[in-house]
């Protein structure tokens, strides 16, 4: 805590808050316990170190408000991206601000995973400046009040217990974090391993359309992140759409001898797909094909488009596919409402 005694001012504690609030990892939370400490001892103001920070709140949050009435599909993909099932983390976020409303952000902050998604949520839902910025203002008011009051209170508690967290953290960097480090370094070698392996099996657009028209047997999978409107998000004419999260957990694949599969997804460099395929392989599924470029370079070539999807269970019936555990009903749905 000596740290962050040190280095709070007004200033410091107002871009820390608002760094955190853009989703920057800064420790806003410890600038606000020190800035309450501090403010115990006479230092600083109590009610100017809450107004600056309730002002940083709000500035983040107007921004990421303002994101989601101009941007609001792409800006909850972002937000979503490094979640370990972004679908889910879309869809619980989108369901709990449905039940609430804008008096969720009394409490968003208190609660990891919430704390950025609903500002641009309540930008999504069309809510009014005015009705958001006075919930967003109490939210902010009761998040800042809590962690400021606690510096204030616990002052000297507070440095002890830094002083002591230190030394364990150093100790769980040691034992925990290095053999995670190496771990997760071994992971990544290993996909760009299997990245590598995969080059020779891209198709490129022209390749797969020309397959397409010739009316070959193929199987196209649509791997976009379709949880919000799926009903508009357009896609290769035949495809089955998928949650690319589902496929790389299915445990159980078999397909007919002679059969190609294409996977595709939005991004140029065919990420998600990859991972995917490389999935997928690991099953002895050999026969696989990634979309040069994606979904981006198919439209850049003027390629058709469509919205009606093919069935899931329907098309890989057709294709004599067999999937374990089967598509869930709730991608079944999407994929049936874009029809």
């Amino acid at each position: 805590m000596n740290y962050y005694l040190l280095h709070t001012t007004y200033p410091i504690l107002f871009l820390s808050v608002l760094a955190s609030q853009l989703c920057i990892p800064v420790p806003a939370i410890l600038f606000l316990m020190a800035a309450g400490a501090i403010a115990g001892s006479g230092q600083l103001s109590f009610p100017m170190v809450l107004l600056v920070s309730i002002l940083g709140c709000l500035i983040g949050d107007m921004v990421w408000f303002e994101a989601g009435r101009l941007r609001g599909k792409q800006v909850l993909r972002l937000l979503c991206a490094l979640a370990s099932d972004p679908s889910l983390c879309i869809r619980k976020s989108r369901k709990s601000f449905a039940r609430r409303g804008l008096p969720i952000l009394l409490v968003a902050k208190f609660i990891p995973g919430l704390d950025s998604i609903m500002p641009p949520l309540a930008g999504i839902s069309e809510a009014s400046w005015s009705s958001f910025l006075i919930y967003d203002f109490g939210g902010a008011g009761l998040w800042s009040g809590a962690y400021i009051g606690a510096g204030f209170l616990f002052a000297k508690q507070l440095d002890e217990v830094a002083r002591y967290t230190s030394i364990l953290a150093n100790a769980l960097i040691l034992v925990l974090g290095l053999p995670l480090l190496f771990f997760f370094i071994w992971k990544m070698v290993q996909l760009v391993r299997m990245i590598r392996k995969l080059r020779p099996l891209y198709i490129t657009p022209q390749q797969l359309k020309g397959r397409l028209d010739a009316g070959e047997k193929i199987g196209v999978i649509d791997l976009l992140r379709f949880e919000d409107d799926p009903q508009d998000a357009v896609g290769i004419p035949g495809a089955i759409r998928a949650d690319p999260g589902e496929m790389r957990r299915k445990r159980h694949i078999v397909m007919p001898k002679g059969l190609d599969m294409v996977l595709y997804c939005n991004s140029e460099n065919s990420f998600v797909s990859a991972r995917v395929a490389v999935a997928m392989r690991k099953l002895g599924i050999h026969h696989i094909h990634v979309l040069s470029g994606g979904l981006v370079a198919w439209k850049a070539l003027g390629f058709p488009l469509s919205t009606k999807l093919a069935d899931p269970r329907a098309e890989m019936e057709r294709l004599g596919i067999e999937i374990f555990p089967p598509l869930s009903s709730s991608h079944a749905k999407v994929a049936a409402a874009s029809e």
